[in-house]
């Protein structure tokens, strides 16, 4: 078999405060509406908001809700990330939890949002899962995704699918929208993005196909999205290329060039440390009227 239902759920939460109640009554009635749903996604730092003084050691008893409501509806759950506190630091970690109840995995954000995510670590490991009988399944979180390398490694390990939960509120979300794109159609893949809404993200949650096709782009409100793919497109389009044409994996794999820039242990060169360093922009002086 290889279809499967995914849903996106598009939350408008509280920045700073419990949304769990929101998340569970959205599940509800995404279940009673749409049976067919096998996976539900949900965005970035929903489940208790984006301070990280609410970080948590994992396993939690927050986690652990999440676990039985998965059970209730025997349905593969991602609720987005939480921040997850390991002795003195800190990480923005989505937990995958399979229709039994059991965490499966969970993924690290490697890339937090600096200058402005503070106090919080990347991760270091890549993350991919297997739902049996359907196919691969790869994790990445927000500003993941502007850095190629790490979809395209997820897709070099076999992912057929990227679930990307996002909290993104401000200017560049049509930026995001193009980057989405083109992570499904350089890598072959459906590309899941699932923002929040209100002061949570500023929506356009958007579902891609491997082609680069935009299957369903949400507005700024509430949404819940739920989406049937077909695994089997994907593995056609890897083998005979995209609309028959570019196949991008195969050249990537068969590639005579090697990058220099990842040979180094930093993967730093002399141009970019000549950037300065990694800081919020500050106001400039202005000479008084």
């Amino acid at each position: 078999m290889s279809y499967f239902t995914i849903a996106g759920v598009q939350l408008q939460a509280l920045h700073h405060g419990d949304n769990t109640d929101a998340m569970r009554h959205r599940i509800d009635v995404l279940m009673a509406r749409f049976p067919q749903v096998q996976m539900v996604l949900f965005s970035e730092l929903v489940a208790n908001g984006a301070s990280t003084q609410h970080a948590q050691s994992m396993p939690s008893a927050l986690e652990a809700m999440f676990c039985q409501i998965a059970a209730q509806y025997r349905i593969w759950l991602i609720p987005g990330s939480m921040f997850e506190r390991v002795g003195d630091r800190i990480y923005n970690t989505a937990s995958v939890i399979d229709p039994s109840g059991q965490v499966v995995t969970r993924f690290r954000k490697m890339f937090p949002f600096r200058p402005y995510e503070e106090g919080v670590e990347g991760g270091s490991e890549f993350v991919v899962f297997d739902v049996p009988n359907i196919g691969r399944f790869g994790v990445s979180i927000c500003y993941d995704m502007w850095f190629p390398e790490t979809t395209r490694t997820l897709a070099a390990m076999g992912a057929e699918v990227i679930l990307h939960p996002t909290m993104t509120d401000t200017i560049d979300r049509d930026i995001e929208l193009s980057i989405a794109r083109t992570n499904a159609v350089i890598n072959q893949c459906y590309f899941f993005d699932i923002n929040g809404a209100g002061a949570m993200g500023n929506g356009c949650s958007i579902v891609v196909g491997p082609s680069g096709d935009v299957i369903h782009q949400a507005g700024i409100g509430e949404e819940i999205i739920p989406i049937e793919i077909d695994l089997q497109r994907v593995r056609r389009e890897r083998e005979t290329g995209l609309r028959g044409l570019g196949q991008p994996l195969k050249s990537f794999r068969d590639r005579q060039v090697e990058f220099s820039l990842y040979r180094s242990e930093t993967g730093s060169s002399p141009f970019l440390d000549t950037l300065g360093p990694l800081a919020k922009p500050v106001r400039q002086n202005i000479e008084p009227f």
